[in-house]
């Protein structure tokens, strides 16, 4: 990397933006045009772009406001209920509205008075304007796209063919009897794998592009034998900004990770010209014709018990890949066998696993992901228990290989073949990821780590082997030797089986790195805490539950012989603290000089924990009483936290934060920007942006000294998280808000707040770690989500890596995927432990790729996508306006219905129709318009709003699910039937409700989960046995008015409703508060504010949001 690029992420130099996160901060110095994330100088992009005016390509959205597909007759809207008129259809770009009481209008234009009961008005429906978030071309593409890809050119037509198999294939495909989703009936013939598409392109199509042409690509000059296998990559500059050293040809990665260094060889995104990528993409037009199962040029001979044209031994393949090949050695079959992805194979691959895969979207009945459901008519499409991963449609044998949707989840479990086939179902292609999640998984020492030496990905189970002696990486084709160490498998004990190992037979393992892969020895763990004691700090008394909390757990804090811990605390001056062995006392150090900051000793200020366990633990009873009776009312954040900066910067380490009040002295001090009278009135929020850019800059100098820095707000006014979560956001630190805490007032929030810095202080953490994510070629990452900083094209640097991160990642297709039937991703974490080991954990997912719409509607994750749209959402609205990110998501609604409507069904029917898989599609959209993050017409505080948006983007997938859209259970009236049996506890599992008041009943119990909260609302006329079994009280009248415990009592109605809560708030790392309230408690609008499918004084219903979709859709 350049030391400009370098110097960029550590905030001096050139004066470039911080290239960091998906998107440019609006308050960085402005960059030079054209230059990216990459060495390679390439147009800067930003994510999520409106409807761009742009040149359409095929199958591409047109540059103006959204216009569905005029082909096949419209439908009319289906009728509604008399009672539920239809709402009137707006103008493209307007809103129509009324103005409902005590709540300002969303835009212009008269309500029609017969739209709505008299009774209440109709809130105006989500407007339509031009934004969208599936653009064409992809205006979020990471890199500038290699070339058009229309979807009726095959690259592999214009080479000479890698098998001789067009004699028996026909032109096209066939016209065999399809159903009203293309699929074949019984009886018919199946089409060949791969046929050559026919040019079925119509030219006069209103809504795309003729397609461009596309010249054929010339086969390399140079004898055949060069193409095979490229030269092993040149040694690069290490990063770090380290000097030139020479490394090892097939292992050219130090430290980074799993790392290249960006000038490395790497696996996708614009590369450095030292690339040998440019070699593998003409690997398909470079070998000549020849007999089926003899590649001439690239293996001249093969051994007799490996070539294509017989069964291959048991030990030469892995057992899935063996089973799926079978068909291929049995002499001629109606389908013919296609080239194992864009390099000649002499072996089976991934990309010809087997016929039966093809047959697997040839079903003689339309699959249940494609049941086609009017969403008008069918009102209980909730299903009972919680929605689960879909399955990829892959053998069965390769499933069972494939990895934890868990850990990594796909939005599309078929790939589309080409970028047009995605840009025609209008849904975001993207990944999931929970990498550091606790799991137990094989550990794996060896002294050879086994990595392609083109692409450097690691073995994994869906690589094919050629013999015992070569392997065929499932991401660039490269064929690799099999190294001598790996043909002995430590776990059978035995010689010769390398499919075997078990880097063959996990898709997430773990290694434990070698010398190789540290620049410098692994750090020790290193903690230091920083923390706000002013008046208002003091008078919250967080200080005496932090300070016993860090008593109980201090022999837990994961670690070793080595590790450090240290203190400050600031006011309007900077504390620190000398715990020296050998002192009697701590010794308190003060430093007023604020504006320049300095170390009074340094080397006594982060000292030994298990040296000087004593005096750490005097401090810590100390320190409460210490500053009781301040009077100090101003924070220095800033000076602090650049004192702790300098501290922790010779080892790294983590960084924890306590404040609670905004910084009003030094630098970084702030200025509230909140204005309480506008936070309902408002149709767009103002100062979801930084302030200032002084905490991501400095965030940017954390993370290059490995340091991460975690925030937790402890507050009851406004902070300005906007602005103070940057230092987080971009260190790979973690954000914990706790608003209007007390240890008196608040008892609810004092319990979270010990659970989870109970969870903090010693749960697993990895140190000085970076992550890249690699895929097949043709397939290319553009932006990613989370907390971290972005190093180069794909990898991301995290000081610190905690088991409760999630990342997400935004992805297009470069090159069309005809010729593979399943693509691969990789996700590989380097990192630390607290141990002092550098492990290197590994996950590997393969999908199938697929070429009709029908397929990739029938693989959709309408989970994984509402979780993808939530993050784009967010950037959105803080790179452009709220309004504007609610529109998007409406848009993205309206548009996938729209293609399926029009693309995917052959036999138009009324109404709003959607396939089964994507059925709860608009009902996540509406959940995430009415979410605290993108609300409006709602008092919500700009911290909670940021805060909210900040979870989305940072939990793991199942718990933003719950974020956005709550779960709600009857409590009153729980059995063991269909319980759950947890060793010895019975938990019950009661029906998952609409999240509607309709599934209220004054006579029930009521739990409502919503992630960070839960609420359990009791009815008026509750059954007196649940009051007095349950809650231990005489009457509803004698509930307290604000309880947030359930008493135990010895009985079995108490023991199940405990054990039900107890097992729902242990699914997930951070401790949910518990609130009981009854009909008239102050919190029942909170309550009620999650009843999405009800209509409110500001946002539509869920039938009327149908309705909306169905209008727009139907124009």
């Amino acid at each position: 990397m350049s030391t400009a690029g370098f110097n960029s992420q550590n905030g001096t130099g050139t004066g470039q933006t911080y290239t960091n996160g998906p998107s440019q901060n609006p308050v960085a110095l402005q960059q030079p045009s054209g230059v990216g994330y990459s060495v390679n100088h390439q147009p800067a992009y930003n994510q999520m772009q409106a409807k761009v005016l742009a040149p359409p390509g095929p199958a591409l959205y047109p540059s103006g406001p959204y216009q569905p597909v005029p082909p096949g007759p419209q439908v009319g809207s289906y009728p509604p209920a008399p009672a539920q008129p239809l709402l009137p259809r707006p103008q493209i770009g307007v809103l129509p509205s009324h103005t409902p009481p005590q709540s300002a209008s969303p835009g212009p234009g008269p309500w029609p008075a017969q739209a709505t009961p008299p009774a209440q008005a109709t809130p105006p429906p989500p407007a339509v304007t031009s934004t969208g978030y599936y653009t064409g071309p992809p205006a979020w593409q990471y890199a500038a796209p290699r070339g058009p890809a229309p979807n009726h050119v095959n690259p592999a037509a214009a080479a000479p063919p890698l098998m001789s198999h067009s004699s028996t294939q026909p032109p096209g495909p066939g016209a065999p009897p399809t159903s009203i989703h293309g699929y074949t009936q019984l009886g018919s013939a199946p089409p060949p794998m791969n046929p050559l598409p026919p040019h079925t392109y119509q030219p006069n199509r209103p809504a795309y592009g003729p397609p461009p042409t596309m010249k054929p690509t010339a086969p390399p000059a140079g004898p055949p034998g060069t193409t095979g296998t490229p030269p092993p990559p040149k040694a690069d500059a290490q990063c770090w900004g380290a000097a030139s050293s020479a490394r090892p040809p097939a292992e050219p990665d130090t430290q980074e990770g799993d790392v290249e260094c960006p000038g490395d060889v790497a696996g996708n995104g614009p590369q450095a010209p030292n690339s040998y990528n440019h070699v593998d993409n003409r690997m398909a037009g470079a070998a000549p014709p020849g007999p089926p199962g003899r590649h001439l040029g690239h293996y001249p001979s093969l051994p007799p018990g490996y070539q294509n044209t017989s069964a291959p031994p048991p030990s030469s393949l892995h057992p899935a890949l063996q089973a799926a090949t079978q068909p291929y050695t049995q002499g001629p079959l109606p389908y013919q066998q296609q080239p194992g992805g864009p390099g000649p194979s002499p072996g089976p691959a991934p990309a010809q696993l087997s016929p039966s895969m093809a047959a697997m979207s040839l079903q003689s009945s339309t699959p249940e992901a494609l049941r086609v459901v009017n969403l008008l008519q069918e009102r209980n499409l909730l299903p009972p228990a919680p929605v689960p991963a879909p399955t990829p449609c892959l053998t069965q044998d390769l499933q069972k290989l494939n990895c934890s949707p868990e850990v990594f989840r796909c939005t599309l479990t078929s790939i589309p073949q080409t970028q047009s086939v995605l840009n025609k179902a209008k849904l975001p292609l993207g990944l999931l990821l929970h990498p550091f999640k606790d799991l137990s998984l094989p550990v794996v020492t060896s002294s050879t780590i086994v990595r392609c030496r083109s692409c450097r990905t690691y073995i994994n189970p869906f690589v094919s082997f050629l013999d015992q002696r070569r392997w065929k990486c499932n991401l660039c084709y490269r064929v690799n030797d099999v190294p001598e160490e790996f043909m002995y498998n430590p776990v059978s004990r035995s010689y010769g089986e390398p499919h075997k190992r078990p880097e063959v037979q996990n898709a997430t393992i773990e290694f434990i790195a070698p010398s190789e892969y540290m620049l410098r020895p692994p750090q020790p763990a290193v903690y230091l805490f920083v923390l706000d004691v002013s008046h208002n700090a003091v008078e919250t008394g967080y200080l005496s539950v932090f300070c016993q909390s860090l008593l109980d757990n201090i022999n837990a804090l994961p670690g070793d012989s080595r590790t450090k811990v240290g203190f400050i605390t600031f006011d309007s001056t900077i504390h620190f603290y000398n715990l020296q062995e050998g002192l009697s006392q701590p010794q308190m150090l003060i430093v007023s000089d604020i504006e320049d900051i300095f170390l009074p000793t340094p080397d006594s200020l982060l000292v030994n924990l298990n040296e000087c366990k004593e005096l750490v633990q005097d401090l810590l009873k100390s320190l409460p009483n210490l500053f009781e009776k301040t009077m100090e009312t101003q924070s220095a954040l800033g000076s602090a936290l650049q004192a702790a900066f300098k501290l922790l910067s010779p080892t790294g380490g983590r960084m924890s934060v306590f404040q609670t009040q905004l910084p009003n002295l030094g630098v970084g001090a702030l200025q509230s920007r909140e204005d309480p009278n506008q936070r309902a009135s408002a149709k767009d929020v103002q100062h979801l942006s930084p302030a200032t850019d002084f905490y991501k800059k400095l965030a940017l100098d954390c993370s290059g000294q490995q340091v991460a820095v975690d925030l937790f707000l402890l507050s009851a006014q406004y902070c300005d998280l906007a602005t103070l979560g940057c230092i987080s956001r971009y260190s790979a630190g973690s954000v914990y808000y706790y608003p209007s805490y007390h240890h008196q007032h608040n008892p609810a929030q004092v319990e979270r707040f010990q659970r989870d810095l109970k969870r903090y202080l010693t749960r697993k953490i990895g140190f000085e770690a970076v992550m890249r994510i690699r895929c097949t070629k043709g397939l290319s990452i553009h932006t990613f989500h989370g907390n971290f900083f972005v190093r180069s094209t794909d990898l991301l640097s995290l000081p610190n890596v905690n088991p409760d991160a999630g990342f997400a990642v935004q992805m297009s297709i470069e090159e069309n995927l005809d010729d593979m039937q399943v693509v691969s991703f990789q996700a590989a974490l380097l990192y630390t432990s607290s141990k002092g080991e550098r492990r290197i954990r590994v996950h590997t997912m393969c999908l199938p790729v697929v070429s009709s719409l029908s397929d990739v509607f029938a693989g959709a994750d309408v989970q994984a996508i509402t979780g993808l749209l939530a993050c784009m959402a967010v950037d959105r609205s803080v790179t452009s306006s709220l309004s504007d990110a609610r529109d998007a998501m409406t848009n993205a609604a309206i548009d996938s219905l729209s293609s399926y409507r029009q693309s995917a069904l052959t036999i138009q029917q009324p109404g709003l129709l959607a396939p089964a898989c994507l059925r709860l599609f608009p009902l996540y959209i509406l959940a995430l318009l009415k979410q605290k993050a993108f609300r409006t017409g709602t008092s919500t505080r700009l911290d909670e709003r940021v805060f909210a948006m900040y979870q989305l983007k940072y939990q793991p997938l199942a718990f933003a699910m719950l974020m956005i859209h709550p779960a709600l259970y009857r409590l009153d009236d729980l059995s063991d039937e269909g319980a759950l049996n947890i060793g010895e506890q019975t938990i019950p599992q009661p029906r998952v409700l609409q999240l509607s008041v309709e599934k209220l009943s004054r006579e029930g119990a009521f739990l409502l989960d919503a992630g960070l909260v839960m609420y359990l609302w009791i009815g008026r006329n509750c059954h007196q046995n649940f009051l007095s079994q349950v809650l231990g009280v005489s009457s509803y009248a004698a509930v307290p008015e604000k309880l947030y415990l359930l008493p135990e009592l010895d009985t079995a109605e108490s023991q199940r409703t405990r054990a039900f809560v107890s097992w729902l708030r242990d699914q997930r790392p951070f401790f949910p508060s518990l609130h009981i309230i009854r009909d008239e408690s102050q919190l029942k609008p909170h309550f009620l504010q999650n009843m999405i499918e009800d209509r409110t004084e500001s946002a539509l219903s869920y039938y009327e949001f149908l309705l909306h979709l169905q209008q727009q859709i139907s124009k």
